[in-house]
């Protein structure tokens, strides 16, 4: 059996509301959100695409639309504000450190961390398939009762 998928995002209480009322598929203890303080961001190595000084990569880098209908088209626009990682308290014209953030993917098998990809710069992720390939061929973990990869869990 594959555990998961777990969410992690940035924002607040209020974004992952948002976010779990538009995607109501994932199940509301299966998704977290990390302050602006990037505290679990920083904790597990992301960073953000601003940092970025590899030219190949940055070339690579084509954002492409996704492939939305007319009504998802707008509801992705009508949104996109509310799930941003801005904060309440952000000044007009002050470029928020949450939308330079990227992420990441993880396939942890109890204490283990078996597969890590931090993201470059958007869009750069690593190919799904490969990730549930790595996810499904895991030994199954015995139950350890320390702290697991991710404490507040």
């Amino acid at each position: 059996d594959i555990a998961g998928p777990i969410f992690i995002s940035i924002g607040d209480a209020e974004k992952l509301d948002t976010f779990l009322e538009l995607n109501p598929f994932i199940p509301r203890d299966r998704a977290f959100v990390d302050d602006y303080s990037f505290g679990a961001y920083e904790a597990v190595g992301f960073g953000k695409f601003s940092d970025v000084k590899d030219e190949e990569v940055l070339k690579s880098y084509k954002p492409t639309a996704p492939g939305l209908t007319l009504g998802e088209f707008w509801k992705y626009l009508t949104n996109a504000g509310k799930l941003s990682p801005i904060p309440k308290d952000a000044k007009f014209g002050d470029f928020p450190e949450g939308v330079l953030m990227v992420g990441g993917t993880f396939v942890v098998n109890g204490q283990d961390i078996i597969y890590q990809w931090n993201d470059q710069i958007p869009g750069n992720h690593p190919v799904v398939n490969d990730v549930v390939e790595v996810a499904k061929n895991a030994p199954v973990a015995k139950e350890e009762k320390k702290k697991g990869f991710f404490p507040w869990l």
